[in-house]
């Protein structure tokens, strides 16, 4: 008996998987504050690029994986099971564990030898305004569904407050 029709890969073919899978890894590199700051770049390729979701369907998948207990990454797992079963959930999770889990290694290693480095220190702090960068924008992108509705509009504006004036995430 073959795996293979165990996967579930709901019509894509071994080029979709190895374009997502790809596709993830380079989000990996990019994800400066974590998975959930590519979430803008996930929705243009998952939705617009390729139409293997909704607008509604994304923004759901990951209100659904940020809601479960367990890691914030776990979005990305949904958004892989909902473009191609089981081998859409291993081409997304290795994608974006793969190359970013080895740099975290790697840079964790040069840190630790290099911690009172100015230069080191320089570029930790120069991350920080990217990061806050790249999260307004998944706030945008994931805002789109409801952006019209005032309640909706309220809503993130008292979050945002909160977040500001509280030690309150």
């Amino acid at each position: 008996m073959s795996v293979w029709p165990s996967l579930g890969m709901h019509g894509l073919g071994w080029s979709d998987l190895l374009g997502l899978w790809a596709h993830f890894m380079l989000l990996s590199v990019l994800a400066v504050g974590g998975a959930i700051t590519t979430a803008p770049d996930m929705q243009r390729y998952l939705v617009r690029e390729h139409g293997w979701m909704s607008d509604a369907q994304f923004t759901a998948g990951v209100a659904i994986a940020q809601a479960a207990p367990g890691p914030n990454i776990l979005f990305v797992a949904v958004m892989g099971w909902h473009v191609a079963g089981v081998a859409g959930v291993l081409a997304t999770m290795a994608g974006i564990m793969g190359p970013s889990s080895l740099l975290a290694f790697a840079i964790g290693r040069f840190g630790q030898r290099r911690a009172e480095s100015v230069a080191l220190r320089a570029f930790t702090a120069g991350l920080t305004p990217l990061t806050l960068g790249l999260l307004a924008s998944t706030g945008w992108v994931l805002t789109a569904p409801v952006r019209g509705e005032w309640v909706a509009v309220a809503l993130v504006l008292g979050t945002v407050a909160a977040s500001v004036r509280t030690r309150v995430s």
